[in-house]
């Protein structure tokens, strides 16, 4: 498939794409009940308690997906300021209504259901940052075009990282990303790494609790808050090369707390061992692969953009998620894609697969 001319691949689906993400999404399933039966038993009496959510998001994000898919991908563009704004105004909103849980505010509520703002400008900025770098291709060159280009993610990143400092560090990864795609100049990036690094040295020193992250990452056994690490580490280390089994993890019966959400690789590790473990990463490395052809294949730069962006956001968020739970970085509360639980996350990572989908067709 992939040495077919290009009027013959033009129309065409990426097929094995479409089988990598559903790939994922059932193995995601599998594991996420193995790992959350336990907690859904004992919280809410019903072990399929995780489970029956994580479903009914995964389906209406296939929906999602699917749909998506279908439409030119170019149609999407002229949603773009709009979503750029509705991400502004949905971060605004957490600080001042949302909803608190296990120390962080994230969610907002709309009576039964709960929505994380956060998954959506991750979405929001690719289209967001895609629309806007391609209009001004021709002067990406320039370190006025970049800075301006930044001073547009950089109020999103702010209001994010408040109460999200992981996702925050994905967005302006995403941009920088899609910056260099455009305009590949390792002198501009140089100082803009040495400014981000600045920034974010003085971002840590604004609240003492980053800086206590630092210190529990460098001695997680010396701090109560250290607890979950090592749990995890526990965990990676009992598996060995085979693992205990599906299903018979010893961590995750209440020894890791939440071990579906943040902590579920260390989970993996545990039941499936560093071959199971490995075979997922594999996996991810393939859907990355197929995100970098559909942005090389691609005959705009907006659609080129669009699959840049995702493959950014995908690689990023899975090495971040496998370095906080190997305690490699301090710990920064980031869900593995398609494996965490998360309604959110599922519905608008299958909706940010839907596009690149659709960029694979044209």
């Amino acid at each position: 498939m992939d040495e077919l001319p290009e009027k013959d691949r033009k129309g065409r689906m990426d097929y094995t794409l479409l089988l990598i993400v559903l790939g994922l999404v059932f193995i995601g399933l599998v594991i996420l009940y193995s790992t959350s039966a336990y907690n859904g038993e004992v919280k809410f009496h019903d072990a399929f308690y995780y489970l029956k959510k994580q479903v009914f998001a995964t389906i209406l994000g296939l929906a999602v997906m699917f749909l998506t898919a279908n439409v030119d991908y170019h149609f999407w563009q002229k949603f773009a300021v709009a979503g750029y704004l509705a991400a502004l105004a949905l971060s605004v909103a957490v600080l001042l209504f949302g909803d608190e849980y296990n120390g962080s505010r994230r969610w907002l509520s709309f009576g039964p259901f709960s929505f994380q703002p956060s998954e959506f400008s991750k979405v929001a900025l690719i289209l967001f940052l895609a629309w806007l770098v391609s209009r001004n291709v021709e002067k990406i060159g320039q370190m006025r075009t970049l800075c301006k280009i930044m001073f547009w993610i950089l109020p999103v990143v702010a209001l994010v990282g408040t109460s999200n400092l992981s996702t925050a560090i994905i967005i302006l990864g995403i941009g920088v990303v899609l910056i260099f795609v455009a305009s590949p100049k390792y002198g501009q990036f140089l100082a803009m790494g040495a400014a981000g690094v600045a920034f974010l040295g003085v971002f840590l020193a604004m609240e003492s609790y980053r800086l206590e992250r630092l210190a529990i990452w460098r001695n997680p056994e010396q701090y109560e808050k250290g607890y979950q690490t090592l749990q995890g580490l526990y965990a990676i280390g009992s598996g060995g090369l085979f693992g205990r089994g599906l299903g018979n993890s010893v961590q995750k019966l209440g020894f890791v707390p939440e071990a579906q959400n943040d902590m579920i690789f260390s989970i993996i590790c545990e039941e499936l061992g560093l071959v199971g473990a490995s075979f997922i990463v594999l996996l991810f490395l393939l859907l990355i692969w197929r995100f970098f052809l559909a942005a090389t294949r691609c005959r705009d730069l907006f659609g080129a953009l669009l699959a840049s962006g995702a493959m950014a956001h995908i690689m990023i968020q899975v090495i971040l998620n496998i370095a906080v739970v190997t305690n490699t970085i301090p710990n920064t509360g980031i869900t593995l894609p398609f494996v965490s639980y998360g309604g959110t996350s599922v519905v608008f990572l299958l909706a940010e697969m839907g596009l690149v989908l659709s960029v694979s067709n044209c």
